[in-house]
């Protein structure tokens, strides 16, 4: 049977995504120099596959009940979600290296009102004053931070909003798999597995295809690129895990917004040990989005 939800349990699992998010930007813009962006989302999507071997095939050794087999409908949400992250991964890579890790990560915040508006559209669920409130708020201050804090639209570059696209891809994925994941017995493991092996699979024909000649074989006897693809793929494998596991307990919308103060992890970590200074206007503009954050949470809360 489907697990009962446990709200407490879902909001610690999105809180470690938030650090995991982070530090993930870090991660792919700062792999080694000249290295073709399609080698790497194939390489930290094949590492992210090795990761999550283990705990398949744990799960697939216990002792479990016989369960149907997946429907057409669970069969075609599989496939079409793993050609959607497939595509994420590459266009995430990319905007790391184009946009910057902060300018990125900062980006990637409109994921929370994605969710929300699909939520409200495609599965009609009522949103409260307190929760739009919270919302405008958010979008505001995100605005005011991705154009340098002069509301300019001439400061938005294109690449900012390429990114967008990937937190497009994900909403409509996530929801997608929530679904499966509250109404099936298919465990997130199972998910992630299929989900990598899809992606995998696009990405390894579109490297075959555009990708630059010799550029994989280079990859295989690069350490530095390696440990750098399986670093990104680590951290990319938990926080898919992490992420399917939470929102088994809390909305996608929800989750997402716990995620909101990302940026704020990525220029932390970027100031402290990669010496970038962060301006005054994001400052201001990530201790906004935390305060509409936490009155998001509380509203939920006594909702």
């Amino acid at each position: 049977m489907p697990p009962i939800p446990r709200r407490s349990a879902g909001i610690v699992l999105a809180l470690c995504c938030l650090l995991l998010l982070g530090v993930m930007p870090l991660i792919s813009a700062h792999r080694p120099a000249g290295s073709d962006g399609l080698t790497f989302a194939l390489a930290l999507t094949l590492w992210q596959l090795l990761f999550a071997l283990p705990l398949f095939l744990a799960e697939r050794r216990q002792i479990r009940p016989a369960r149907a087999a997946p429907g057409r409908r669970t069969l075609a949400i599989a496939l079409l979600t793993g050609l959607m992250f497939g595509i994420s991964t590459l266009m995430y890579v990319v905007a790391a290296d184009r946009a910057g890790p902060v300018d990125m990560a900062i980006a990637l915040q409109a994921y929370p009102f994605i969710a929300m508006a699909m939520e409200a559209l495609i599965l009609r669920k009522p949103r409260s004053r307190r929760e739009i409130a919270c919302a405008l708020i958010m979008a505001a201050a995100l605005v005011w931070l991705i154009t340098g804090g002069n509301l300019s639209a001439a400061h938005i570059s294109v690449w900012v909003v390429f990114t967008l696209g990937v937190p497009v891809l994900w909403s409509a994925a996530h929801l997608m798999l929530k679904q499966v994941l509250t109404t099936t017995t298919v465990t997130p493991s199972e998910v992630t597995v299929t989900r990598l092996v899809i992606s995998g699979a696009l990405l390894l024909v579109l490297a075959a295809l555009f990708g630059e000649p010799g550029a994989l074989i280079r990859a295989l006897g690069d350490p530095g690129f390696q440990m750098a693809a399986a670093a990104m793929g680590l951290a990319y494998y938990l926080e898919l895990i992490l992420w399917f596991n939470a929102i088994r307990h809390i909305d996608v919308s929800l989750g997402s917004s716990l995620t909101v103060p990302a940026p704020a992890v990525t220029m932390g970590v970027s100031a402290l040990l990669l010496a970038t200074p962060v301006a005054p206007y994001q400052i201001a503009s990530m201790a906004v989005i935390t305060a509409a954050l936490y009155g998001l949470i509380f509203g939920g809360r006594a909702k």
